[in-house]
Protein backbone atom coordinates (compact mmCIF):
# COMPACT_ATOMS: atom_id res chain seq x y z
CA UNK A 1 0.00 0.00 0.00
CA UNK A 2 0.92 3.73 -0.39
CA UNK A 3 -0.66 5.66 2.21
CA UNK A 4 0.87 8.42 1.37
CA UNK A 5 -0.11 9.41 -1.92
CA UNK A 6 -3.68 7.14 -2.05
CA UNK A 7 -2.33 5.34 -4.88
CA UNK A 8 -2.93 2.31 -3.26
CA UNK A 9 -6.26 2.93 -2.25
CA UNK A 10 -7.10 2.65 -6.53
CA UNK A 11 -9.07 -0.30 -7.57
CA UNK A 12 -8.32 -3.42 -10.00
CA UNK A 13 -8.42 -2.77 -13.66
CA UNK A 14 -12.19 -2.96 -14.36
CA UNK A 15 -12.64 -6.44 -15.88
CA UNK A 16 -13.43 -6.98 -19.48
CA UNK A 17 -15.10 -9.82 -20.44
CA UNK A 18 -13.90 -13.58 -20.40
CA UNK A 19 -15.08 -14.94 -23.15
CA UNK A 20 -16.45 -14.56 -26.56
CA UNK A 21 -19.75 -14.91 -27.59
CA UNK A 22 -21.27 -18.69 -27.71
CA UNK A 23 -18.57 -19.69 -25.95
CA UNK A 24 -20.51 -19.91 -22.45
CA UNK A 25 -24.36 -20.62 -22.86
CA UNK A 26 -26.71 -19.93 -20.00
CA UNK A 27 -30.59 -20.89 -19.70
CA UNK A 28 -32.98 -18.87 -17.29
CA UNK A 29 -35.38 -20.61 -15.02
CA UNK A 30 -37.63 -19.56 -12.75
CA UNK A 31 -38.76 -15.58 -12.66
CA UNK A 32 -40.13 -15.17 -9.03
CA UNK A 33 -37.70 -12.96 -7.80
CA UNK A 34 -36.25 -9.54 -9.64
CA UNK A 35 -32.58 -10.55 -8.73
CA UNK A 36 -32.71 -12.88 -12.02
CA UNK A 37 -31.90 -9.62 -14.13
CA UNK A 38 -28.73 -9.02 -11.96
CA UNK A 39 -27.75 -12.45 -12.20
CA UNK A 40 -28.23 -12.27 -16.01
CA UNK A 41 -26.77 -9.11 -16.40
CA UNK A 42 -23.44 -9.66 -15.03
CA UNK A 43 -23.23 -12.82 -16.80
CA UNK A 44 -23.87 -11.16 -19.82
CA UNK A 45 -21.69 -8.56 -19.51
CA UNK A 46 -18.73 -11.11 -18.59
CA UNK A 47 -19.32 -12.45 -22.11
CA UNK A 48 -22.10 -15.36 -21.68
CA UNK A 49 -24.82 -15.94 -24.27
CA UNK A 50 -28.41 -15.98 -22.82
CA UNK A 51 -29.91 -18.71 -24.74
CA UNK A 52 -33.07 -19.90 -23.33
CA UNK A 53 -35.50 -18.50 -20.63
CA UNK A 54 -38.27 -20.44 -18.83
CA UNK A 55 -40.82 -19.86 -16.12
CA UNK A 56 -44.46 -20.96 -15.98
CA UNK A 57 -45.76 -17.22 -15.90
CA UNK A 58 -46.28 -15.55 -18.83
CA UNK A 59 -46.23 -12.46 -18.06
CA UNK A 60 -42.55 -12.32 -15.94
CA UNK A 61 -41.31 -14.11 -19.69
CA UNK A 62 -42.52 -11.63 -21.34
CA UNK A 63 -40.98 -9.17 -19.26
CA UNK A 64 -37.55 -10.70 -19.32
CA UNK A 65 -37.62 -10.94 -23.42
CA UNK A 66 -38.00 -6.99 -22.56
CA UNK A 67 -34.51 -7.09 -21.04
CA UNK A 68 -32.84 -9.78 -22.95
CA UNK A 69 -34.71 -10.04 -26.90
CA UNK A 70 -32.35 -12.37 -27.98
CA UNK A 71 -33.22 -15.39 -26.03
CA UNK A 72 -35.55 -18.16 -26.25
CA UNK A 73 -38.80 -19.12 -24.74
CA UNK A 74 -38.63 -22.63 -23.73
CA UNK A 75 -41.79 -25.10 -23.81
CA UNK A 76 -40.77 -26.70 -20.21
CA UNK A 77 -37.88 -26.64 -17.78
CA UNK A 78 -36.59 -29.72 -19.17
CA UNK A 79 -36.27 -28.09 -23.10
CA UNK A 80 -33.57 -25.89 -21.44
CA UNK A 81 -31.40 -28.68 -18.99
CA UNK A 82 -31.51 -30.81 -22.16
CA UNK A 83 -29.43 -28.89 -24.54
CA UNK A 84 -26.51 -29.61 -24.31
CA UNK A 85 -24.99 -26.79 -24.51
CA UNK A 86 -26.17 -25.30 -21.48
CA UNK A 87 -23.21 -25.28 -19.16
CA UNK A 88 -24.91 -23.13 -16.77
CA UNK A 89 -28.65 -22.95 -15.73
CA UNK A 90 -29.31 -18.92 -13.48
CA UNK A 91 -32.48 -19.39 -11.27
CA UNK A 92 -34.18 -16.89 -8.89
CA UNK A 93 -36.92 -19.56 -7.87
CA UNK A 94 -39.22 -19.06 -4.74
CA UNK A 95 -36.32 -19.18 -1.83
CA UNK A 96 -38.11 -22.42 -0.87
CA UNK A 97 -37.72 -23.93 -4.41
CA UNK A 98 -34.29 -23.17 -4.94
CA UNK A 99 -32.67 -26.24 -3.83
CA UNK A 100 -34.86 -28.74 -5.75
CA UNK A 101 -34.37 -26.65 -8.67
CA UNK A 102 -30.35 -26.41 -8.20
CA UNK A 103 -30.46 -30.43 -7.72
CA UNK A 104 -32.14 -30.87 -11.01
CA UNK A 105 -30.11 -29.01 -12.65
CA UNK A 106 -27.39 -30.33 -11.66
CA UNK A 107 -28.76 -33.93 -11.82
CA UNK A 108 -28.83 -32.45 -15.83
CA UNK A 109 -24.80 -32.02 -15.67
CA UNK A 110 -25.25 -28.31 -15.51
CA UNK A 111 -23.91 -25.79 -12.93
CA UNK A 112 -25.97 -24.21 -11.00
CA UNK A 113 -26.34 -19.97 -10.50
CA UNK A 114 -29.34 -19.43 -7.70
CA UNK A 115 -30.70 -16.42 -5.80
CA UNK A 116 -29.74 -15.92 -2.31
CA UNK A 117 -30.68 -16.92 0.36
CA UNK A 118 -30.02 -20.40 -2.00
CA UNK A 119 -31.84 -22.98 0.34
CA UNK A 120 -34.20 -22.51 3.68
CA UNK A 121 -33.55 -26.04 5.97
CA UNK A 122 -30.44 -27.79 6.71
CA UNK A 123 -31.61 -30.79 5.00
CA UNK A 124 -31.94 -28.66 2.18
CA UNK A 125 -28.39 -27.96 2.68
CA UNK A 126 -26.99 -31.48 3.22
CA UNK A 127 -28.72 -32.41 -0.14
CA UNK A 128 -27.08 -29.27 -1.90
CA UNK A 129 -23.43 -30.29 -0.35
CA UNK A 130 -24.23 -34.36 -1.30
CA UNK A 131 -24.69 -33.44 -4.82
CA UNK A 132 -21.92 -30.79 -5.34
CA UNK A 133 -19.34 -33.70 -3.87
CA UNK A 134 -20.95 -35.93 -5.79
CA UNK A 135 -20.78 -34.50 -9.13
CA UNK A 136 -17.95 -31.54 -9.26
CA UNK A 137 -20.97 -29.60 -10.36
CA UNK A 138 -21.00 -25.90 -8.54
CA UNK A 139 -23.96 -24.40 -7.18
CA UNK A 140 -23.12 -21.06 -7.34
CA UNK A 141 -24.89 -17.73 -5.51
CA UNK A 142 -25.87 -14.32 -6.08
CA UNK A 143 -24.53 -12.68 -2.55
CA UNK A 144 -25.63 -9.39 -4.41
CA UNK A 145 -24.60 -6.83 -1.63
CA UNK A 146 -21.14 -7.66 -2.04
CA UNK A 147 -20.32 -9.12 -5.53
CA UNK A 148 -22.74 -6.75 -7.40
CA UNK A 149 -21.40 -3.74 -5.54
CA UNK A 150 -18.43 -2.01 -6.44
CA UNK A 151 -18.23 -0.09 -3.29
CA UNK A 152 -18.21 -3.44 -1.82
CA UNK A 153 -15.87 -5.15 -4.48
CA UNK A 154 -12.98 -1.93 -3.59
CA UNK A 155 -13.65 -2.81 0.35
CA UNK A 156 -12.34 -6.27 -0.48
CA UNK A 157 -9.79 -4.95 -2.63
CA UNK A 158 -8.12 -2.87 -0.07
CA UNK A 159 -8.73 -5.53 2.22
CA UNK A 160 -6.97 -7.95 0.12
CA UNK A 161 -4.19 -5.48 0.02
CA UNK A 162 -3.90 -5.14 4.24
CA UNK A 163 -5.12 -1.64 3.67
CA UNK A 164 -6.61 -1.72 7.73
CA UNK A 165 -4.26 -4.53 8.55
CA UNK A 166 -6.09 -7.70 10.02
CA UNK A 167 -9.93 -7.66 9.98
CA UNK A 168 -11.26 -7.49 13.90
CA UNK A 169 -15.14 -7.20 13.09
CA UNK A 170 -18.21 -6.50 10.75
CA UNK A 171 -21.23 -4.50 10.81
CA UNK A 172 -23.48 -4.90 8.41
CA UNK A 173 -26.80 -2.97 8.12
CA UNK A 174 -29.43 -3.73 5.88
CA UNK A 175 -32.67 -2.33 5.15
CA UNK A 176 -35.17 -2.69 3.02
CA UNK A 177 -38.23 -0.89 2.39
CA UNK A 178 -41.30 -3.36 1.74
CA UNK A 179 -43.23 -1.34 -0.55
CA UNK A 180 -46.13 -3.07 -2.37
CA UNK A 181 -47.12 -5.28 -4.62
CA UNK A 182 -45.04 -8.09 -2.98
CA UNK A 183 -45.70 -11.94 -4.04
CA UNK A 184 -48.37 -14.28 -1.50
CA UNK A 185 -45.05 -16.72 -0.98
CA UNK A 186 -43.21 -13.01 0.51
CA UNK A 187 -44.74 -13.46 3.54
CA UNK A 188 -44.53 -16.99 4.30
CA UNK A 189 -42.10 -18.00 6.05
CA UNK A 190 -41.86 -21.75 5.26
CA UNK A 191 -41.53 -20.19 1.65
CA UNK A 192 -39.16 -17.07 2.02
CA UNK A 193 -37.14 -18.68 4.99
CA UNK A 194 -37.25 -15.97 7.39
CA UNK A 195 -35.53 -12.97 7.24
CA UNK A 196 -32.50 -13.81 8.87
CA UNK A 197 -32.32 -16.92 5.87
CA UNK A 198 -32.99 -14.27 3.58
CA UNK A 199 -31.39 -10.61 3.37
CA UNK A 200 -29.32 -12.05 6.33
CA UNK A 201 -27.57 -14.14 4.17
CA UNK A 202 -25.70 -11.37 2.42
CA UNK A 203 -24.53 -10.06 6.16
CA UNK A 204 -23.22 -13.16 6.95
CA UNK A 205 -21.64 -13.83 3.54
CA UNK A 206 -19.54 -10.57 3.65
CA UNK A 207 -18.47 -10.89 7.64
CA UNK A 208 -17.01 -14.20 6.43
CA UNK A 209 -15.20 -12.62 3.00
CA UNK A 210 -14.04 -9.83 4.59
CA UNK A 211 -12.40 -11.22 7.83
CA UNK A 212 -11.39 -14.33 5.73
CA UNK A 213 -12.67 -16.76 7.81
CA UNK A 214 -13.72 -20.17 6.75
CA UNK A 215 -16.44 -21.09 9.70
CA UNK A 216 -18.72 -19.36 12.15
CA UNK A 217 -20.97 -19.99 14.80
CA UNK A 218 -23.96 -18.15 15.84
CA UNK A 219 -23.61 -16.41 19.24
CA UNK A 220 -26.98 -14.72 19.00
CA UNK A 221 -29.84 -13.82 16.99
CA UNK A 222 -33.35 -12.63 17.04
CA UNK A 223 -36.24 -12.43 14.91
CA UNK A 224 -39.10 -9.62 15.30
CA UNK A 225 -42.45 -9.05 13.70
CA UNK A 226 -43.04 -5.24 15.06
CA UNK A 227 -45.33 -3.16 12.59
CA UNK A 228 -47.26 -5.78 10.49
CA UNK A 229 -49.97 -7.63 12.33
CA UNK A 230 -51.61 -7.71 8.69
CA UNK A 231 -49.19 -10.19 7.90
CA UNK A 232 -48.08 -12.40 11.02
CA UNK A 233 -45.22 -14.44 9.31
CA UNK A 234 -43.38 -11.93 8.24
CA UNK A 235 -40.00 -11.01 10.48
CA UNK A 236 -40.21 -7.37 9.60
CA UNK A 237 -36.45 -7.24 12.35
CA UNK A 238 -33.39 -9.41 12.42
CA UNK A 239 -30.26 -9.55 14.24
CA UNK A 240 -27.49 -11.52 15.07
CA UNK A 241 -23.63 -11.89 16.14
CA UNK A 242 -21.55 -14.70 14.77
CA UNK A 243 -18.04 -15.63 16.09
CA UNK A 244 -15.80 -16.63 13.50
CA UNK A 245 -12.90 -19.46 13.42
CA UNK A 246 -10.24 -17.12 12.84
CA UNK A 247 -11.43 -14.87 16.19
CA UNK A 248 -13.14 -12.33 14.00
CA UNK A 249 -16.85 -11.68 15.05
CA UNK A 250 -19.73 -9.83 12.72
CA UNK A 251 -22.92 -8.36 13.79
CA UNK A 252 -25.62 -7.64 11.59
CA UNK A 253 -29.23 -5.84 11.57
CA UNK A 254 -31.77 -6.33 8.69
CA UNK A 255 -35.42 -5.19 8.42
CA UNK A 256 -38.09 -3.41 6.37
CA UNK A 257 -38.59 -0.22 7.64
CA UNK A 258 -36.60 2.00 4.92
CA UNK A 259 -38.89 5.58 5.27
CA UNK A 260 -40.42 6.31 2.51
CA UNK A 261 -38.56 9.46 2.81
CA UNK A 262 -34.89 7.95 1.44
CA UNK A 263 -34.29 8.13 -2.00
CA UNK A 264 -33.32 4.54 -2.32
CA UNK A 265 -34.53 1.04 -1.17
CA UNK A 266 -32.20 0.87 1.57
CA UNK A 267 -29.39 2.62 3.20
CA UNK A 268 -26.90 -0.39 2.86
CA UNK A 269 -24.11 -0.08 4.60
CA UNK A 270 -20.86 -2.17 5.99
CA UNK A 271 -18.55 -1.47 8.88
CA UNK A 272 -15.18 -3.03 8.79
CA UNK A 273 -12.72 -2.83 12.27
CA UNK A 274 -8.59 -3.47 11.39
CA UNK A 275 -5.89 -3.37 13.34
CA UNK A 276 -4.43 -0.57 11.26
CA UNK A 277 -7.39 0.93 10.31
CA UNK A 278 -11.29 0.83 9.81
CA UNK A 279 -13.64 0.98 6.19
CA UNK A 280 -17.68 2.42 5.84
CA UNK A 281 -19.11 1.56 3.26
CA UNK A 282 -22.09 3.22 2.14
CA UNK A 283 -23.16 1.44 -0.53
CA UNK A 284 -26.80 2.80 -2.30
CA UNK A 285 -26.96 6.30 -0.53
CA UNK A 286 -25.22 9.20 0.83
CA UNK A 287 -27.86 10.59 3.11
CA UNK A 288 -28.56 14.39 2.18
CA UNK A 289 -26.68 14.78 -0.16
CA UNK A 290 -26.93 14.29 -3.92
CA UNK A 291 -23.92 11.93 -4.23
CA UNK A 292 -26.28 8.74 -4.48
CA UNK A 293 -23.95 5.71 -3.67
CA UNK A 294 -20.67 3.68 -4.34
CA UNK A 295 -19.09 5.57 -1.24
CA UNK A 296 -15.59 3.99 0.48
CA UNK A 297 -14.53 5.40 3.48
CA UNK A 298 -11.16 4.29 5.09
CA UNK A 299 -9.19 5.69 7.98
CA UNK A 300 -5.75 4.54 8.71
CA UNK A 301 -2.58 5.25 10.17
CA UNK A 302 -1.60 8.52 7.26
CA UNK A 303 -5.18 9.86 7.12
CA UNK A 304 -8.90 10.08 6.02
CA UNK A 305 -10.25 8.69 2.55
CA UNK A 306 -13.14 9.05 0.52
CA UNK A 307 -13.24 6.84 -2.23
CA UNK A 308 -15.96 6.52 -4.77
CA UNK A 309 -16.34 3.46 -6.01
CA UNK A 310 -19.13 3.91 -9.00
CA UNK A 311 -18.09 3.58 -12.75
CA UNK A 312 -14.66 2.69 -11.66
CA UNK A 313 -14.24 -0.65 -10.04
CA UNK A 314 -17.12 -3.34 -11.97
CA UNK A 315 -17.98 -6.59 -11.06
CA UNK A 316 -14.88 -9.31 -11.42
CA UNK A 317 -17.07 -11.86 -9.69
CA UNK A 318 -18.95 -12.67 -13.11
CA UNK A 319 -16.02 -13.49 -14.97
CA UNK A 320 -14.56 -15.53 -12.32
CA UNK A 321 -17.48 -17.60 -11.89
CA UNK A 322 -17.50 -18.43 -16.12
CA UNK A 323 -13.90 -19.32 -15.72
CA UNK A 324 -14.45 -21.00 -12.73
CA UNK A 325 -17.20 -23.10 -14.39
CA UNK A 326 -15.21 -23.74 -17.45
CA UNK A 327 -12.02 -24.41 -15.89
CA UNK A 328 -13.34 -26.19 -12.77
CA UNK A 329 -11.57 -23.96 -10.37
CA UNK A 330 -13.08 -21.70 -7.18
CA UNK A 331 -11.57 -17.95 -7.89
CA UNK A 332 -15.50 -16.54 -7.78
CA UNK A 333 -16.05 -17.91 -4.41
CA UNK A 334 -15.59 -21.37 -3.02
CA UNK A 335 -18.58 -23.90 -2.85
CA UNK A 336 -18.02 -24.08 0.92
CA UNK A 337 -18.10 -20.16 1.19
CA UNK A 338 -21.22 -19.87 -0.25
CA UNK A 339 -22.97 -23.04 1.97
CA UNK A 340 -21.59 -21.65 5.17
CA UNK A 341 -23.21 -18.21 4.47
CA UNK A 342 -26.15 -20.13 4.02
CA UNK A 343 -25.89 -22.02 6.53
CA UNK A 344 -25.09 -19.16 9.22
CA UNK A 345 -28.50 -17.94 7.97
CA UNK A 346 -30.34 -21.35 8.41
CA UNK A 347 -29.05 -21.62 11.86
CA UNK A 348 -29.43 -18.06 12.77
CA UNK A 349 -32.94 -18.18 12.04
CA UNK A 350 -33.45 -21.51 13.69
CA UNK A 351 -32.45 -20.51 16.75
CA UNK A 352 -33.78 -16.96 16.54
CA UNK A 353 -35.12 -15.44 20.06
CA UNK A 354 -38.95 -13.81 19.23
CA UNK A 355 -38.81 -10.39 20.50
CA UNK A 356 -42.09 -9.43 21.49
CA UNK A 357 -43.69 -5.79 20.85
Amino acid sequence: MSAADGSGYAPAPVPAPVVAPGEFVVGAVRLDHGHIYGMCEGLAGAGATLRWVYDPDPARVAAFRARFPQVRVARSEAEVLDDPEVRMVAGAAVPSERCALGLRVIDAGKDYFTDKAPLTTLAQLDAARGATARTGRKYAVYYSERIHVEAAVLAGQLVGRGAIGRVLQVIGIGPHRLGSGRPDWFFVKERYGGILCDIGSHNFEQMLHYAGARDASVAYSAIANHHHPEHPELDDFGEASIVMDNGSSGYCRVDWFTPDGLSTWGDGRTLILGTDGYIELRKYVNVATDEGGGHVFLVDQAGEHHLTARGNVGYPFFGQLILDCLERTENAMSQEHAFKAAELGVRAQLGARVLAP
